[in-house]
């Protein structure tokens, strides 16, 4: 074979044409290089605090200034227009839309007022507009305790820093309002100094620490879920100082929760019809989602509620925190590649299949609360009433577990239709030893059931006087709402003196 240096010798163009490839290429391999060491440097610059952020900072602007496409993105959680087929962005009145819920909250808190959640940013606002939270005039009053603010503000872990935790979670809700302003965000999920993930609220540390668990030993991956599941869990407030727990002992399925607060002997209230001891799930979103297949392929809640977007050349994590309905391209079309009506279609399927036997879950435990009521009134005693109240207790959690857990239906189907399957078999249970119960009694008649068609009718069944509550909270928000808020801006302000 004739060598190289023969050929160029024979042909001297050869020779030129392969200087100018090799110089074409070392250009190239130069642009390349030049670019990667671009892109790591504007890495490095997007991740560089532009100012200087104290360790419990809990001002969302003034983390704004340290890194600003967060933030915008942050602020546009205040647009509500989304609206997906059963909820989306907005702000609803669930117990309008369902006013069956005011019956199997009777008693509680939540029978006098339940919206649909909007984003983050509103937080505050909300907790202090909604009835649950009454009208208090000062310190020491109003129904709530303080466990109440402990999933609304990044002013939380400062403030349980400044007088503990056990201390933060005593006393009213109404105690600490001049304290927490400041809605969910940034605090609430990152160090200051280096960006990592940070689990703020110590009930999350603790609950695994109960199970023999480091959360220290967690994933960057496995930390874009367990931020959320600081508060998107089951949660309970423990004893008389309200410490608030969760009820992971013996797990996290519905049984074991339930199981675990059985043994307990844990109510959180009575019902006001029924007298059942009941439980109110909180929003056990966590819990499900671990049960379901993303969580089984590794997908965490931000991949979907919070996936990476560029802008300007840099990847950042979309903060504006919603449903991935709002977002298919970035969110469920990076893995999937069905088309955005088709993988709509899919949700919305499991969620109507899901809410269809929910319902009728719910309408068994309306008229089961009812003819308990009806057993009472037809001289029943605790000992005749206890299994039942204990079915009905259990049914509704299961019910509730399902309800409250915020994309359940989506996130993993097959559970919650488990869930509500054994929740109705603990329905039919109450109602058929209630039906056997009187007719021991000697009642043999038909139960004449209320009307309950509105949120109105249903309130004024279980005997809330909604007027006088409603006048309670304009006045609370017209009188104590600004002078917290007046308090609040002094006090942060003398932060930006020191």
């Amino acid at each position: 074979m004739e060598s190289l240096s023969n050929k160029i010798k024979r042909k001297p163009w050869l020779g030129w044409v392969m200087f100018f490839a090799t110089m074409v290429v070392v250009f190239l391999l130069g642009l390349l290089a030049s670019s990667i060491v671009e892109r790591r440097a504007e890495a490095t610059y997007a991740y560089k605090p532009k100012v200087e952020l104290a360790e419990f900072e809990p001002r969302n602007q003034v983390w704004g200034e340290a890194y600003p496409r967060e933030y915008d993105t942050y602020k546009q959680m205040a647009d509500t227009s989304f609206r997906s087929f059963y909820n989306g962005s907005a702000m609803i009145d669930m117990l309008e839309v369902d006013p069956r819920l005011v019956v199997l909250w009777a008693g509680y808190g939540f029978s006098k007022d339940y919206n649909q959640s909007r984003g983050h940013i509103y937080a505050v606002k909300d907790i202090h507009e909604t009835l649950r939270t009454g009208g208090p005039t000062g310190p020491g009053e109003g129904p709530m305790p303080s466990t109440c603010w402990t999933c609304k503000s990044p002013d939380v872990p400062r403030l349980m820093n400044e007088i503990g935790v056990a201390e933060f979670y005593k006393g009213k809700w109404a105690d600490k309002g001049e304290e927490i302003v400041n809605p969910i965000g940034c605090a609430d999920c990152h160090d200051p100094k280096t960006m990592d993930l940070r689990i703020s609220r110590p009930a999350l540390a603790e609950a695994f620490e109960r199970q023999g668990k480091d959360i220290n030993d967690a994933t960057h991956q496995e930390m874009r879920s367990l931020v959320c599941a600081q508060c998107h869990v089951e949660y309970y407030f423990k004893g008389d100082g309200k410490y608030l727990t969760f009820p992971w002992d013996k797990g996290t399925s519905v049984e074991a929760m339930e199981e675990y607060y059985d043994e307990a002997k844990f109510k959180d209230w009575t019902h006001a019809i029924s007298k059942a001891p009941m439980l109110k799930a909180q929003h056990p979103g966590y819990e499900i989602h671990q049960t379901g297949i993303h969580a089984q392929r590794g997908v965490s809640c931000a991949d979907c509620h919070m996936p990476y977007k560029n802008e300007g050349g840099q990847k950042f994590t979309d903060h504006k925190i919603q449903s991935p309905l709002n977002n298919v391209a970035n969110s469920c079309q990076v893995c999937h590649r069905e088309s955005e009506d088709e993988l709509k279609k899919n949700v919305y399927d499991r969620q109507a299949k899901v809410i269809e036997q929910r319902d009728q879950l719910e309408v068994n435990l309306v008229k089961a609360h009812i003819e308990a009521k009806v057993a009472w009134d037809k001289g029943a005693t605790e000992e005749q009433m206890k299994d039942i109240l204990q079915d009905i207790r259990h049914a509704q959690w299961r019910w509730d577990y399902a309800a409250a857990s915020h994309g359940g239906s989506f996130h993993s189907p097959v559970e919650i239709m488990r869930v509500i399957s054994s929740g109705m078999d603990k329905a039919q249970d109450a109602r058929l030893k209630t039906a056997r119960l009187l007719a021991a009694l000697g009642f043999n008649e038909e139960i004449p059931y209320p009307d309950i068609a509105t949120k109105a009718k249903a309130q004024e069944y279980v005997g809330l006087d909604m007027e006088k509550l409603t006048k309670e909270k304009e006045v609370f928000l017209n009188t104590l709402v600004p002078k917290w808020l007046e308090a609040a801006v002094e006090r942060e302000n003398s932060w930006d003196k020191n």
